[in-house]
């Protein structure tokens, strides 16, 4: 994925899913996938004409320089369509084992494929599923962690493998959120990675901008971790204000 960028290709869409979401997406579509591959990547480019032409096939040769098993292009949209229902429907295949908790974690394009192997350990540690689809343009990955909140031995594993994979983007120079925010979930992470002094900055603007606290009390500032999330269960998404403001 680093060397997409680095040789100066802009993809209009850059893809990858795992091989656990590729297994879900295979069970629910039917749709003959390779479910021995470690990983898939998709790419559309939006050049038009010959330069589309020019730019998928460089992106293709790339791809097998770094050992790609089987590498397709196709120029007909219909066919590009049905390849991308692969990656589209990568969320609603992982809802069909369970309840899902995802997460948004970007890591550098060069420690995706990292990533996903971190995230098989994680998965296998916690004796759960997890299937990773992200961004690869821009490293942004959605680990999806599927699990029974009625059974609280699995919801303690899943908050647990939540914080695994936080520690896991961290320690490969990542962020705990590539776009979704950090919300309720990750407040406890915040610190981690930007430290004591530029939380104490986010403190300071929010009480020059909401002396009374009156904006989203409790949302940020707590000091409550995710799996205290786990203990009162999947409703403490809705309302944490009952923890107390940070």
């Amino acid at each position: 994925m680093e060397r997409v960028v680095t040789t100066g290709l802009v993809p209009s869409l850059l893809e990858v899913m795992d091989n656990t979401c590729i297994c879900a997406v295979d069970d629910l579509l039917k749709a003959d996938l390779d479910r021995g591959a470690h990983a898939l990547l998709v790419a559309q480019s939006d050049a038009g004409g010959e330069a589309a032409v020019r730019e998928i096939e460089a992106l293709a040769q790339l791809c097998r320089e770094a050992g790609a098993d089987l590498v397709h292009s196709t120029d007909d949209p219909a066919e590009g369509d049905l390849l991308l229902q692969a990656r589209r429907m990568a969320l609603p295949a992982l809802e069909q084992l369970g309840s899902t908790l995802i997460d948004d974690v970007a890591v550098p394009r060069s420690r995706i494929a990292e990533f996903l192997d971190g995230c098989d350990a994680i998965a296998a540690g916690r004796a759960l599923t997890i299937g990773v689809v992200g961004h690869a343009g821009d490293g942004n990955m959605h680990p999806t962690i599927c699990f029974d909140p009625a059974d609280a031995d699995q919801r303690e594993r899943a908050f647990a493998a939540f914080d695994d994979i936080l520690e896991l983007g961290l320690s490969l120079g990542g962020t705990i959120t590539g776009e979704h925010g950090v919300g309720a979930i990750k407040v406890d992470w915040l610190e981690r990675e930007i430290g004591p002094v530029a939380l104490d900055v986010h403190r300071a603007i929010k009480d020059a901008l909401d002396p009374a606290g009156l904006l989203n009390p409790g949302k940020v500032f707590r000091r409550a971790g995710v799996r205290d999330l786990a203990a009162v269960g999947t409703s403490a998404f809705v309302d944490l204000t009952a923890v107390g403001p940070g």
